[in-house]
């Protein structure tokens, strides 16, 4: 009787991995499990590793493989490209036995029967190792699309047997000590999704770069999903926030689009169906790939796969999942799902910073990966075929990588591609071996110098900086679990997005000032009014230059205004979802109108001020005939935030109101926006930050849920000084009495009233002796810089300590 070869998709589950390999036998869980949970799998069947051994054996080539990888050193590269090829040509010059033939012609016209005839699949390779099931090898070996007809399948087959023995697997089984011949090769083929109609991408079910849980991050381009596995283009990507969308609402919590200069599509070269690469059209460029139905769609696809992988594991298991969707049937799917590795695998507990001791000449930015700072010399490598100049240490630079250069990146300090995004090749191997790398510069290999030295700095969220010269930097170590918890609440000052999910890790209690002015000079840059009144602005032809810079950013955006609202909604979310269930206490906008005017067409509304700082600021504004419609906008992205995203955990703050009744007609005018005080447990705070404040804390505490002491303005007014100003900065001093005395006097009618009360200010950041004064006079919070928040705590715990005896 003739052996089974063949096992269907159905057929299969986790437990199959030493049979089929991790991808195949995770293709199969998902088929079994979740398809009737409503994710669209497609059918597809696998050779099982038996039958790999059957034919390596039954066309005698297992010692002709041995020869040719006797004596190998994987360290010299030529010789190993050598040897790698002589493998590949023995494997694929044999010829399959015909039991196995067989088997897999029968498999493919069955699949034929089910989507029709000369139907197109993807062949892909799904390696596994007898004595460590878990052990899938991802990346390593090929994948062949768009193949049709049972010969090409066949042919498919062996090209993806023979890859088992490309370079990079070859070198990475010699360095993790794996004997080449206990290594097996499953050949999964899948029904095609006709993603080249449409779109495609890699979702995780964590934040790749934080390891942040509570988010699914989303890449998507056009064309087939190769692109970004590569890193060919820079994708779209989103962030969506599990816990709220588990509640049934749309957090879609930020959105940017991606270049997407490329795509994969079907093509013909004869008889021959293949894939080629075709340049985007450059209106398709500037729109997102997906909708926010499908973004959502997918998320909670991600969520149940993670969820379903997570319970069979019997632990959290985030998981790293590839979709696509089809442009004939318009319908998303699934095609491949593994355990992601690098993040899950992290001590939580364990804290390191690195910290870049003083900056250099900038020679590139781009979309950093990982969070440390890598030095050394530059190596400008264009072709694989160069990878044997590289030496260890060295910054490896290059248009992008692929599996082939594996051998070199794993000795490299640092990487910086022209291409990408932070799911492509690139990326997702430094995460793994733990070095920074900047993707995505566009003209980094031109940019930067072979032989020159650089420092490439990953430590300041997002976006990476590559510097000229190697540059001081430290590594500051934290073992969380030994920081104690204190009565008094440690909050975060924090205004960037980009950084909120990497400092949610640190021991706090929430952000107790979130500043919009980041979110609005680094994301929108553009002058709310100049957005409102665009068209009449457009008119003017000294507006041109604003005019042409406002196109640029908000294109794609019929509704200029939308923009704005759309921009800040994002970043508060981001700010709202790293720290949920927190308490997340954003401020409206503080600029004053010297700042204002900076913002692209903000000279064409704002007025000149002697002394902005006491002048045309904060409350002021926001009911003013001159302003309150650029204030309904703010108004409209926290609306969003907390009732379309679900993030309630988000208050506001009211900055700069220096009498009771600017307060009422700031609530007023929140409510005509539909962001009342108390709709849906809507909390407003006042900034305490003018001695009025204080004078009047009952009057105040009538109309606010609570007080932020803002100890900057509040020392800058107590003593009658410009804190801008350097002919009197040596008098300005927060430890002032004067001031103390008004802030314990504030913190005691909080008290009284039953109203929260915490400082915002930067004077405990600056000086712990100040931060212990405000613990002995009972306030609530504390919110401090980021890197200052461990040390600070340390001692706040012993001065409660100390209170208690």
């Amino acid at each position: 009787m003739a052996k089974d070869f063949i096992l269907w998709f159905k057929e299969l589950g986790i437990d199959d991995v030493p049979k089929v390999g991790g991808k195949n036998a995770s293709l199969g869980e998902m088929y079994r499990n979740l398809t009737k949970k409503g994710v669209n799998i497609p059918n597809g069947f696998a050779t099982t590793a038996e039958a790999y051994q059957f034919f390596i054996k039954k066309a005698k080539i297992d010692k002709k493989i041995r020869a040719i990888l006797k004596g190998l050193d994987t360290g010299r590269v030529r010789d190993l490209q050598k040897r790698g090829q002589e493998v590949r040509r023995a494997i694929v010059e044999a010829r399959l036995p015909d039991e196995l033939e067989k088997q897999i012609v029968a498999a493919y016209k069955k699949l034929c029967d089910e989507y029709g005839a000369d139907t197109d699949v993807a062949v892909r390779s799904s390696a596994t190792a007898e004595d460590l099931p878990d052990a899938s090898f991802a990346g390593q070996q090929e994948t062949f699309l768009n193949i049709r007809g049972a010969e090409a399948v066949l042919k498919a087959a062996k090209r993806c047997i023979a890859s088992l023995f490309t370079n990079r697997a070859i070198s990475y089984r010699v360095d993790k000590g794996f004997d080449h011949f206990k290594v097996s090769l499953s050949v999964g083929v899948q029904k095609m999704v006709r993603s080249d109609k449409a779109s495609s991408g890699v979702m995780f079910t964590i934040d790749t770069e934080s390891g942040f849980k509570d988010v699914v991050f989303i890449t998507s381009s056009y064309g087939l999903g190769e692109n970004i596995v590569q890193g060919a283009v820079n994708p779209d990507e989103f962030y969506v926030h599990k816990p709220t969308l588990e509640k049934g609402f749309r957090p879609i919590i930020s959105k940017s689009v991606g270049s997407k200069a490329l795509q994969m599509v079907y093509a013909r070269e004869g008889k021959k169906h293949i894939t080629k690469n075709i340049k985007t059209p450059k209106d398709k460029r500037n729109r997102f790939s997906i909708s926010d139905d499908e973004i959502l769609q997918l998320a909670r696809w991600g969520v149940a796969i993670e969820e379903h992988y997570s319970k069979k594991a019997g632990h959290y298991k985030p998981m790293d999942i590839e979709w696509a969707k089809d442009g004939v049937t318009k319908e998303l799917f699934i095609v491949q799902a593994r355990p992601e590795t690098v993040q899950s695998q992290k001590d939580v507990h364990k804290l390191e910073e690195y910290i870049l001791k003083k900056e250099g000449t900038l020679l590139i930015t781009g979309q950093s990966v990982g969070d440390k700072i890598g030095a050394g010399n530059a190596r400008v490598i264009k072709d694989v075929d160069q990878i044997d100049q590289f030496k260890e240490g060295e910054v490896l630079v290059t248009d992008m990588t692929d599996p082939d250069w594996e051998p070199i990146m794993k000795i490299a300090s640092a990487i910086v591609t022209n291409r990408g995004g932070r799911t492509c090749h690139a990326a997702i191997v430094s995460r793994e071996l733990g070095i920074p790398a900047i993707v995505g510069t566009q003209k980094g290999t031109k940019a930067i110098k072979s032989g020159k030295p650089v420092t490439v700095v990953c430590s300041r969220g997002e976006e990476g900086f590559v510097y000229k010269g190697k540059l001081d930097f430290e590594i500051k170590k934290v073992d969380l679990e030994r920081i104690p918890k204190t009565r008094t609440k440690i909050m975060m000052n924090l205004g960037n997005p980009e950084r909120a999910f990497e400092f949610s890790g640190l021991p706090n209690d929430g952000v107790g000032l979130a500043r919009e002015e980041f979110i609005i000079n680094s994301y929108i840059k553009i002058h709310p009014l100049a957005l409102l009144h665009y068209k009449d602005i457009k008119k003017v032809r000294e507006n041109k230059t604003a005019i042409k810079k406002i196109d640029a950013l908000t294109e794609g955006y019929g509704d200029k205004a939308g923009f704005f609202v759309d921009k800040l909604a994002d970043g508060v979310a981001m700010l709202g979802a790293a720290f949920y269930p927190n308490d997340v206490i954003v401020r409206f906008s503080d600029f004053k109108s010297n700042e204002y005017a900076n913002l692209i067409g903000g000279d064409i509304f704002e007025p000149k001020e002697d002394n902005p700082m006491i002048g045309w600021r904060g409350a002021s504004r926001y009911y003013s005939e001159k302003y309150a419609e650029a204030f309904a906008l703010e108004c409209r992205a926290l609306k969003k935030v907390r009732e379309e995203f679900g993030l309630t955990n988000v208050k506001v703050m009211i900055p700069f109101c220096r009498t009771v009744e600017e307060g009422k007609r700031v609530l007023e005018e929140m409510k005509k926006n539909n962001l009342a005080r108390g709709r849906k447990g809507l909390e407003v705070y006042v900034m305490c930050e003018i001695p009025s404040n204080v004078i009047l804390a009952d009057e105040f505490a009538d109309i606010f849920d609570g007080f932020s002491i803002g100890s900057n303005d509040l020392t800058q007014l107590t003593l009658g000084l410009d804190r801008d100003s350097e002919l009197v900065s040596h008098i300005y001093d927060e430890r002032n009495e004067a001031v103390k005395e008004l802030i314990a006097q504030v913190i005691k009618v909080a008290k009284r009233r039953k109203k929260k009360i915490g400082i915002c200010g930067q004077a405990p950041s600056d000086f712990p002796d100040f931060a212990e004064f405000l613990v002995g006079k009972g306030i609530d919070s504390i919110s401090l810089n980021p890197d200052t928040i461990v040390s600070t705590r340390l001692k706040i715990a012993q001065k409660e300590k100390k209170l208690k005896k």
